[in-house]
């Protein structure tokens, strides 16, 4: 097994929780006023973590809301999907961080974020969090938040202990090639690269993880991680599916599924959340890809980045009832 058994702890992810408010009509930004739906419970790692509990894997999270309706909202999500949420802080004098999003016609996206001056920018090492990472089996890190220092340092005090107790750690590498060229960035991303089990790239993000230019190639990306010490990489492909590689040499392969897209804004980290947890419950690589890809494709049918998150049980008749792209 690549991944820590689920019996070892649950697996942690560190970072920001959100509500998000959506735009009912596509076009440019806030400008005007507009009908909007929402709120809804956000934030990758909350999104990820979120999935992985209704897989039916052990699920936890450190972060931190307000003591507020949309605090409650996303608590009363996590924990209804299983999710521990004891090293989540609720802060008194700070509102939960919020995300306003709109899509454009060309199927981008416009946000009004506050997050970092909200009560998403409280995360901080409590006793609370350090009692779960002295319990975890796994630790998932977002890409995202290795330029925040405050969420780094707490990733850089993590990660060496849980691995000391035999736990494991995936990377959803989800940076932007600008940023990864910023020498502190990419000194984090190479650091937390070396600490990595399994990686979970999107497109460019591979080589992003590698430090390459995509111009040398899709093997020689995957060369250089398994020779950094990372053991399984699970590439999403977009409508071409996705593959699991491992460090021996093996390979799976999954078609994508056939759907129509509403919101396509979580589907990334609901691959993610169920690839681990099904790695960590013990399946092998193409049954755990195959579940992945339902669990992206099936929440991006739901308005809602978490909307569409499924149980085992909603996939498999997710995975029975729908198509696969040829």
């Amino acid at each position: 097994m690549t991944l820590a058994p689920d019996t070892l702890g649950p697996t942690v992810t560190i970072g920001e929780i959100l509500v998000e408010i959506v735009a009912t009509t596509p076009g440019n930004g806030f400008a005007e006023p507009q009908p909007l739906y929402g709120p809804y419970p956000s934030g990758a790692p909350a999104i990820f973590i979120d999935q992985c509990g209704r897989m039916g894997g052990a699920a936890a999270m450190i972060g931190a809301v307000g003591a507020d309706d949309f605090g409650r909202l996303n608590l009363d999500r996590l924990r209804r999907d299983g999710v521990d949420v004891s090293a989540v802080a609720v802060v008194p004098d700070l509102p939960t961080g919020s995300a306003f999003v709109r899509y454009r016609a060309d199927g981008g996206r416009d946000f009004v974020f506050n997050m970092w001056t909200s009560a998403a920018g409280r995360i901080g090492w409590t006793p609370e969090a350090e009692a779960l990472i002295a319990r975890a089996g796994h630790l998932h890190v977002m890409g995202t938040l290795l330029g925040h220092r405050q969420v780094w340092e707490m990733i850089a005090r993590a990660a060496p202990a849980l691995k000391a107790r035999g736990g494991t750690v995936s990377l959803d590498p989800n940076l932007r090639p600008e940023l990864a060229s910023d020498g502190d960035l990419r000194a984090r991303l190479d650091r937390i690269v070396a600490l990595s089990d399994l990686i979970l790239p999107s497109g460019e993000e591979l080589y992003i993880a590698a430090g390459l230019d995509p111009a040398i190639g899709e093997s020689a990306a995957l060369h250089r991680l398994f020779n950094a010490g990372v053991r399984e990489i699970a590439l999403k492909r977009g409508a071409a599916g996705s593959s699991a590689l491992l460090a021996d040499g093996t390979r799976h392969d999954a078609a994508a599924f056939a759907v129509t897209e509403t919101d396509p804004t979580g589907a990334g980290d609901c691959f993610g959340g169920a690839y681990v947890a099904c790695r960590r419950l013990g399946m092998a690589p193409a049954m755990a890809l195959t579940y992945a890809n339902a669990a992206g494709a099936r929440n991006v049918t739901v308005r809602g980045p978490m909307e569409g998150a499924g149980t085992r049980d909603e996939l498999d008749r997710f995975i029975a009832e729908t198509g696969r792209r040829a």
